[in-house]
């Protein structure tokens, strides 16, 4: 049987049988204010919650900032810093010699203690503006994700920057290829509810859904994906922490795990948007199998 993997990203597992394939690399593309690096810190926080280790590598911005961003979203990557979760921060590092010399060593390192680990690369962007060359960028693109797939499932972001009529961008078309998977987001700056939408572009060995999902973002949960139509009950005359409240007990009635309540007392705190949140705590409800 295909060992996969959950990725805690919610509505999308139900979406790839379950799970990725594990030991597999995939591509988040989207332009900016898609969420890419929402869904890997969420990916990456979901193996914490459930006792794996995380190794995020930074192209860019230095692990405090990345802190601190995901404390802005409701997760506390602080007290797992450098004991469940790792960093290696590549800014202005010579990329060729760091991926063909320097990272493999470090993966033996890792690999040889057997510690089920998700690996986040955020944003991959940088190694392919290394090089114009088109034959180095895919040596480099393959040596990264080659080597890290020996820890666990990678998921890697991806600047896009399509012209008008692409459906994505020609930059982005080295890493769509090399990698086993690959998940497009996109933004609607027309307002209201799951303005963003994202589609499996591919997913190997694995059936996907072949349609266009709309999402979400809400602290303290991250993305919630809405995966297909739902009927939601209306609780008429109910309040929005009312909803939440009724959500909470009815979570722990369910013995649902402590870090699945907090997400929703973190989600109650921080639900800002004018609709109620039925959907997203139904969808979260379906993530975890609480019936």
């Amino acid at each position: 049987m295909v060992e996969r993997v959950k990725t805690g990203i919610y509505g999308l597992d139900s979406l790839i049988e379950g799970g990725i394939i594990d030991k597999s690399a995939i591509v988040i593309v989207g332009s900016s204010g898609t969420g890419k690096t929402t869904f890997a810190m969420q990916f990456l926080m979901h193996g914490i919650d459930i006792g794996e280790q995380g190794l995020y590598v930074t192209m860019e911005e230095s692990p405090e900032q990345i802190m601190r961003e995901a404390k802005m979203m409701g997760w506390d990557m602080e007290k797992h810093y450098e004991k469940d979760l790792f960093f290696i921060h590549l800014k202005g590092k010579n990329f060729k010699k760091m991926i063909e010399e320097q990272l493999p060593q470090l993966v033996k390192v890792r690999s040889d203690y057997d510690i089920k680990t998700r690996v986040v690369i955020d944003p991959m962007t940088p190694v392919i503006w290394a090089t114009e060359d088109k034959l180095m960028q895919r040596e480099l693109i393959g040596k990264l994700f080659y080597t890290l797939k020996e820890l666990g499932v990678v998921v890697a972001t991806v600047e896009e920057h399509a012209r008008p009529g692409e459906t994505i961008g020609e930059d982005v078309l080295l890493p769509i290829y090399l990698a086993d998977g690959v998940i497009h987001l996109e933004y609607y700056p027309i307002g209201g509810a799951f303005n963003r939408t994202m589609k499996i572009i591919k997913m190997r060995g694995t059936a996907h859904g072949e349609d266009v999902y709309p999402y979400i973002f809400a602290r303290g949960a991250g993305v919630i994906v809405r995966s297909s139509p739902m009927e939601v009950s209306e609780k008429e005359g109910k309040s929005y922490d009312e909803i939440f409240d009724e959500a909470i007990r009815t979570a722990k009635h369910l013995k649902a795990p402590e870090y699945v309540v907090e997400k929703l007392e973190k989600m109650k705190a921080g639900w800002t948007y004018p609709y109620s949140p039925e959907e997203a705590i139904q969808i979260i409800f379906d993530t975890y199998n609480l019936k």
